[in-house]
């Protein structure tokens, strides 16, 4: 092999240090700064604020953590209550103190074959009292279980064929209006702290709820829910009165959103954090939902998006609005 000259060698030396400089420049020099997250401690059941490099908004693909903290009950009571609901019926079991103040314990979703007419009274039946059974094996008083048939179960064939099998297993069946469903909503989602920045959505198969507080008082309006398209309405039409409807939340509460349903689960379930109670929803344009009821309520939410310029929607993931009528029960 022939001897390098010495301008040879010195060309290589130039051609080494020159990757090296460009190598740093590249790994460490053009490096974006980490994002500077600040927050404030504060007690429980108040929000901590967290700021971000990227803001959490659904007109974003990202979105950040939100950060809050129930109060817990103390020294709390054990309820349950069993939503019949447009798409199948869900127990909840919730631990309840004086001051108001819940923790979900247990929650059991999914029997829709009830109410898809699809089972004998007895099998109803049968399916009641199991869910029943499973209530009292956790703890519930037999006096302290509840049903509540949603405003959206109402219309449903099936729902009824399950208040005749309660009534037989001498149980009160309550029922709720669109409204009122709205403001339990309301109740059992709204964290005080932000009462006077925020409103609650509630996308329902059978329809939706807005609702907010006004000068204290809860307000609630009712829109279509998540399954109009099985009656032929068209994406545009059901968005125009999304809209009209959205357009009435008071501008000064529309920083952020708590939202709840089947539909608003479907997208959380996407971007979770873990456990986490509470998720924050991307922008509807960034989700891809298969069936035509999750694109059906997707078409919702960006209504509401569109109609109130709301840059947080929270999923709270205990909340409902039976649980917000166990909160209007006596202590």
């Amino acid at each position: 092999m022939q001897r390098i000259t010495l301008a040879g060698r010195l060309i290589i030396t130039l051609v080494v240090v020159a990757a090296v400089y460009f190598g740093f420049r590249y790994f460490v020099g053009t490096r974006p700064a980490p994002a500077v997250v600040t927050a404030t401690s504060t007690a429980p059941g108040a929000a901590v604020d967290t700021a971000t490099s990227s803001a959490p908004s659904p007109s974003g693909s990202s979105a950040a953590a939100f950060a809050y903290e129930a109060p817990a009950p103390v020294n709390g009571k054990l309820k349950g209550v069993v939503e019949l609901g447009a798409s199948g019926f869900n127990s909840f079991i919730v631990r309840i103190d004086k001051a108001r103040n819940w923790k979900l314990e247990k929650a059991d979703f999914g029997n829709s074959l009830v109410l898809e007419n699809m089972a004998s009274d007895e099998d109803v039946r049968k399916g009641l009292k199991a869910y029943i059974g499973q209530m009292l094996d956790y703890g519930v008083g037999g006096r302290d279980i509840h049903f509540v048939v949603s405003s959206g179960a109402q219309k449903a064939a099936g729902t009824a064929k399950i208040i005749k099998a309660l009534k037989s297993l001498n149980y009160v069946v309550n029922t709720v209006t669109p409204e009122k469903e709205g403001v339990l909503g309301l109740r059992s989602v709204l964290p005080p702290s932000y009462a006077s920045k925020a409103f609650v959505t509630d996308i329902g198969s059978g329809n939706t709820k807005i609702s907010w507080l006004a000068g204290g008082a809860p307000t609630s309006v009712e829109t279509y829910g998540a399954k109009y398209f099985e009656k032929g309405t068209d994406d545009a039409t059901v968005a125009s009165e999304v809209k009209a409807q959205a357009e009435q939340v008071p501008a000064s509460l529309r920083q952020t959103c708590f939202i709840i349903g089947g539909v608003p689960f479907e997208m959380a379930k996407k971007v979770r954090n873990g456990k986490e109670r509470f998720t924050v929803l991307k922008a509807a344009d960034t989700y891809q939902l298969d069936n035509a009821k999750s694109k059906a309520g997707l078409n919702i939410y960006k209504a509401i998006a569109d109609a109130t310029g709301c840059q947080q929607f929270v999923f709270d993931w205990d909340a409902n609005f039976t649980i917000g009528y166990l909160l209007t029960l006596p202590q």
